[in-house]
């Protein structure tokens, strides 16, 4: 049986057997909605206070939600039998603390009785999938941004950033705007987030940004309850604001000022193979224009070398931006687990959960 591998964004969890030129199996929502105990939804008026968020700004919160999602994961989608469970590779995303990486090991082999373990940083699985053990990866994910140095199969802790802003805040900024346009109409934040992801895109540059003020195409668009609301500008804003964050509220430097930044605090020695092995990577990062602009803006940036995008290679699935970390979880999982360089049962019954910073890193 090929080993599981399992990739919990906040938005999305991917999942699916290690098969690297294959999508994974699984992609569904990581939000849940309670079930009451006589097995009914509650009622439909109430059903806001009842959603649960296993995983918040890229790190699993509620413990029991996730021990539900991935019992569904696992044994209902993977087909896993109880009693005969195999070896699972977890993702991990940046900065990840110590506690949270104990209590899922823990969780799984307690609680799932798998029969081993492996975690990697998304960061250096990002790379991995496009054939690249050295670069930078700037991950845009739902909850947040990681920008990390990968050196050598290394995350460089340093010199990495994480910022508690992704997909779930542009949602906002565009619930916002669209209020400010259509102050008629009530639109559910599930709505917003679909109309997001089909109209959001990113101006060419500042300038063109800046020329939507005047002039911008409008479109009508229908929402699932009929009322009409109009489109135009706001598609832009959502893009833009990667690149000026103060469009948030925020005092930041703009994605590709702050990936430079990033790799400059790193030894001069590596800039060029960090810059120019530059990976996009999450959800965000697969709207309409972004890579683009982000090239634009590289192109632009004060930094003597410039950040370069590496594209995939041509036998990779497509849309390898919104799962990059779980297809190299699963080129390394054809690795480590034959190699038994992973966490195994005997292992953790002798050590502990602790065990996992001694044999993942």
């Amino acid at each position: 049986m090929e080993a599981a591998v399992v990739d919990a964004g906040s938005r999305f969890l991917k999942a699916g057997p290690a098969i690297p030129d294959q999508a994974p199996s699984m992609i569904i929502p990581t939000q849940m909605k309670r079930v009451l105990d006589d097995g009914s939804m509650n009622d439909s008026s109430l059903t806001e206070d009842i959603i649960v968020d296993p995983v918040e700004r890229g790190f699993i919160r509620d413990w029991d939600a996730m021990e539900e999602l991935l019992h569904h994961v696992l044994y209902t989608g993977l087909g896993w039998e109880i009693g005969n469970e195999g070896q699972i590779l977890f993702t991990d995303p940046l900065y990840t603390p110590k506690a949270v990486r104990e209590q899922l090991v823990q969780l799984l082999f307690e609680n799932f009785n798998i029969s081993g373990f492996y975690a990697s940083e998304q960061a250096v699985l990002s790379l991995y999938a496009v054939g690249r053990i050295s670069g930078c990866t700037v991950d845009i994910g739902h909850g947040k941004i990681d920008i990390a140095p990968v050196i050598e199969g290394a995350v460089h802790h340093i010199a990495s950033r994480r910022f508690e802003i992704g997909g779930v805040d542009l949602t906002q900024l565009l619930a916002k705007e669209l209020g400010k346009t259509n102050p008629l109409v009530n639109i559910n934040m599930s709505d917003v987030e679909k109309i997001k992801e089909q109209y959001s895109c990113c101006a060419e540059d500042e300038l063109a940004y800046e020329k939507t003020l005047n002039s911008c195409l409008t479109e009508k668009h229908t929402l699932p309850d009929g009322q009409v609301i109009t489109i135009g500008r706001e598609r832009y804003t959502v893009g833009e604001a990667l690149f000026q964050p103060s469009i948030l509220g925020l005092e930041a430097h703009g994605i590709v000022e702050q990936l430079v930044r990033s790799i400059s605090s790193v030894s001069s020695d590596n800039h060029r193979q960090l810059l120019e092995n530059t990976v996009l990577c999450g959800g965000t990062a697969s709207m309409t224009g972004f890579e683009e602009r982000f090239q634009k803006e590289a192109g632009l940036c004060s930094s003597a070398i410039r950040p370069a995008l590496v594209k995939p290679p041509e036998y990779m699935p497509e849309n390898l931006t919104m799962y990059s970390a779980w297809v190299g979880g699963a080129i390394l999982a054809k690795v480590v687990f034959p190699q038994n360089q992973h966490v195994t049962k005997a292992d953790y019954d002798e050590t502990g959960p602790s065990v996992v910073h001694r044999k993942c890193f």
